[in-house]
């Protein structure tokens, strides 16, 4: 099971360096991959992966993830295939829905139908990136054209899909899926065989799509108190319907339980534990406000790379 970590963007008054001093930095240490999320007030996270990939050699970045609702599938083709050209073929494209309230109560956008919005995304987008013309007639959206970047490689495009249909959605069309506030159970027993059913029904080979966790994980001494660090930071994915319902599933109260934490030993041992729930790749969250615990779950985390 491979095993990467999440970054971030901006800080301090230069958002652009510090990012890319924070990533140079992560690759320095020996991580292959970056996955980094888009979130709605923060600077745009593909314009400054194009600066990123461009001045850190050497790692893997993807989105996890950019939200589809407020940009066309042709942009955001355009933009995929220029940090791809930009990368050498380093970067992979996470996309999903975002929640509610983001998309109708900060942008006015409609958040109905997310199955039939992503499905018609993808007939936009995936032809685009490969390309090829786009003639997709939709109900949400609709694309015509084509694209003429020359030595542009096609990212991977993942989806951050929780529930059936969308799991479904993604084992025929994508590379996986991208989840958070999912553990161990959940990904055994309803992520990886929903998304690896839909792949074999539709005749792709075994292997064709990946999962990838994403989830809080802390070395430490104290473990009782990050816990508690982990329910304040991460509340709101316990009212977040779609991240509820994991947690819901998994038997967990709070987003505070399904948090990795221990010492060196324990966390290797719960991070291994989704190795065997079919997981090909785990994203480790790191969030403890302590400099030393930062230190030692990231070393825990690129040892336990494969």
């Amino acid at each position: 099971m491979q095993v990467s970590i999440l970054g971030a963007v901006g800080g301090g008054e230069s958002p652009v360096d510090a990012t890319v001093a924070r990533f140079a930095g992560l690759q320095q240490e020996g991580f292959r991959r970056i996955w980094v999320p888009q979130l709605p007030n923060e600077p745009d996270l593909l314009t400054m992966l194009a600066v990123v990939l461009r001045e850190v050699d050497g790692i893997e970045v993807g989105t996890g993830v950019i939200p589809i609702q407020n940009q066309h599938p042709m942009l955001l083709a355009q933009r995929a295939l220029t940090l791809s050209l930009i990368s050498g073929g380093r970067f992979l494209l996470g996309l999903g829905m975002t929640h509610q309230a983001v998309t109708e109560g900060m942008w006015g956008i409609p958040w109905d139908r997310p199955v039939r919005r992503l499905r018609e995304y993808l007939d936009g987008l995936q032809p685009l990136l490969t390309g090829e013309r786009a003639e997709a007639v939709g109900e949400t959206v609709t694309t015509r054209g084509e694209l003429q970047i020359p030595g542009a490689t096609a990212p991977p495009v993942y989806l951050a899909a929780l529930g059936p249909q969308l799991l479904r959605l993604a084992g025929r069309r994508s590379a996986g899926t991208i989840t958070w506030m999912t553990g161990p159970t959940t990904l055994t027993e309803h992520i990886g065989p929903t998304l690896r059913d839909a792949a074999a029904e539709a005749g792709r080979p075994a292997g064709a799509v990946r999962v990838v966790a994403c989830l809080p994980v802390a070395v430490t001494d104290d473990t009782d108190a990050l816990r508690r660090v982990a329910a304040e930071q991460f509340a709101v994915y316990g009212y977040l319907p779609s991240y509820r319902a994991m947690l819901d599933r998994e038997g967990f109260a709070g987003p505070g339980e399904v948090a990795l934490l221990g010492d060196e030993d324990s966390v290797a041992e719960q991070i291994g534990a989704f190795a065997a729930a079919g997981v090909d790749e785990f994203v480790g969250v790191v969030f403890d406000p302590d400099a030393e615990s930062r230190d030692r779950t990231r070393a825990l985390l690129r040892r336990l790379d494969g």
